[in-house]
């Protein structure tokens, strides 16, 4: 019988597609990880099901769209009685741990914007009726990766597993702020670790000037990323003593915002020399407009989870302090993989890279992430190495999704999948016409006097994003216009490829449509 491969599933978390070596970004330094590359395989048209975090992370664990699954923006907890891919793992005997992020529940506390109202005269419905289903994911065990419950770690506060995870050492929240079972352990390496982190403990730095941009001072080696690293070492050491394979998920919190890398990766990028995206200044939709008024008289904040626009000088040092935080993922992946080959693992484990959604990152003059689909946000490095498969590197053009990599992941497995299962194994079918990315947020933001529902279909050529209750929506050539700058959306000469993009949306997202539950009897 032949072995069961191991995985070693790494995810990044707002991390775009060409902020890595080997996605042709000629500035950050990523040798780890191109590494992986140059052994595998890389697909340069993979999508997000969905541009935030929580959604997205959902769709990767189950292999549904947001839609279904119904973790649809950040705030919904991923449901227990929805089946992950990992669950599958583990009934086959894998051995399977989370180290680093999980974000598959909420970790803010902070109450929701949009919630269910009593109406004047009107009779309001007794609470457990509120909503139309009724496990609706607000019980104390949806309440895990809360921050401020989080007391001790998340391991001994659960009954089993957590959502298919034998093993969990969770880090919630980003960069400066990470917290959870990384908090935890921090505080007992140093006791004042507390007045090490945020911006009223930052260390002085003349050259930097951005929003939530401070050099932290917290050392390198008390640092998220290398307490990732370190917990994956430890917990790969535990498994060479084994004979039972394994898939483990290293899932960093960084290069999200704040934009905090620690000690040398500081200041090892200079905004001097990097260089300004094509689109920066360009577009003209009309909450791009919103933003950079907002940026002319002040009165954006932009220290919040909201996309903002900045100037050249915030980009520039924003973009080169992003660099930083992914060449300390790089260094610590590094480290991973030469003790998975010290272990004498690396033979039989599969390595996976990839992201859980973009930034803007200075496209269009914008920063973050959320309702304008550009290609920064919605494409994402994916890439997969098998020590088992031919050594040559290999680029793959298909459309491929966050969705894919669940069924992907079983069949290398050699287990079957759960009925409603939407991915697909990318290794043994077709591409799709197109790929849907789905949005729905729950709070108003710069440009928008309402929350946003958004469905965008990408195709070989196009993308076309449309948008609920909005009189505006976006159609772009991405064959002529790669940096999508030309709104063709009402232009007369881009009419029959909207008609045929409507259609082409239509199919797919029939296709998409729930397959679960199987039925018991034929009526």
């Amino acid at each position: 019988m032949t072995k069961r491969p191991n995985f070693l599933f790494i995810i990044t978390d707002q991390h775009r597609a060409d902020h890595l070596g080997c996605g042709g970004n000629p500035v950050v330094r990523t040798p780890n990880i191109d590494g992986i590359a140059a052994k595998g395989t890389m697909w340069d048209r993979f999508y997000v099901a969905n541009p935030i975090c929580m959604p997205n992370r959902a769709s990767i664990m189950t292999g549904r769209m947001c839609s279904v699954h119904g973790a649809r923006h950040n705030g919904i907890p991923l449901s227990k009685d929805h089946t992950t891919f990992v669950e599958l793992l583990r009934d086959a005997g894998y051995r399977t741990a989370l180290i680093g992020k999980s974000h598959l529940q909420s970790f803010t506390g902070l109450t929701a914007t949009n919630k269910y109202e009593p109406a004047a005269d009107l009779h309001t419905p007794s609470p457990h009726l509120r909503d139309a289903i009724k496990n609706n994911r607000h019980t104390p065990d949806y309440d895990l990766e809360v921050v401020p419950k989080w007391d001790r770690p998340l391991a001994d506060r659960i009954d089993g597993d957590f959502y298919g995870f034998e093993h969990v050492e969770v880090a919630a929240d980003h960069a400066d702020q990470a917290s959870g079972d990384y908090l935890l352990w921090a505080r007992k390496q140093q006791k004042d670790f507390d007045q090490l982190v945020g911006p009223e403990n930052a260390l002085p730095d003349n050259r930097i000037n951005a929003p939530q941009a401070w050099r932290t001072a917290v050392p390198e080696e008390l640092y998220s990323t290398s307490w990732v690293a370190d917990r994956s070492e430890a917990w790969l050491t535990e498994r060479a003593k084994e004979d039972t394979p394994f898939f483990m998920q290293m899932s960093f919190p960084d290069p999200h915002h704040p934009f905090t890398p620690p000690g040398r990766y500081w200041d090892l990028y200079d905004p001097a020399d990097i260089e300004l995206p094509a689109t920066f200044g360009k577009g003209d939709l009309r909450p791009i407009r919103a933003m950079r008024e907002a940026l002319e008289i002040g009165a954006d904040p932009r220290d919040n989870q909201s996309p903002f626009a900045v100037t050249e000088d915030e980009a520039r040092s924003i973009i080169a302090l992003t660099y930083g935080m992914i060449t300390m993922i790089d260094d610590a992946v590094g480290r991973v993989l030469k003790q998975l080959s010290d272990l004498g693992l690396a033979e039989n484990t599969v390595v996976i890279f990839t992201s859980d959604h973009g930034d803007y990152m200075g496209d269009h003059g914008l920063m973050l992430k959320l309702l304008l689909h550009y290609q920064g946000i919605v494409r994402v490095p994916f890439i997969w190495y098998d020590p088992a498969a031919p050594a040559q590197q290999k680029v793959v053009s298909d459309l491929a999704s966050s969705i894919d990599i669940a069924p992907t992941v079983l069949a290398r497995a050699g287990i079957q999948p759960y009925n409603g299962i939407q991915g697909r194994d990318l290794h043994s079918s077709q591409s799709p016409e197109a790929v849907i990315v789905e949005e729905d947020s729950q709070r108003l933001m710069t440009g928008f006097d309402r929350p946003q529902r958004v469905r965008t279909v990408i195709t070989d050529r196009y993308r076309m994003s449309l948008r609920e209750g909005e009189d505006w929506n976006e159609l772009y050539d991405l064959a002529a216009d790669p940096g999508e700058t030309e709104n063709l959306y009402d232009q007369p000469s881009a009419q029959d490829a909207r008609r045929a993009l409507t259609e082409v949306m239509l199919r797919r997202m029939i296709s998409l449509q729930d397959r679960s539950p199987l039925p018991a009897y034929r009526a």
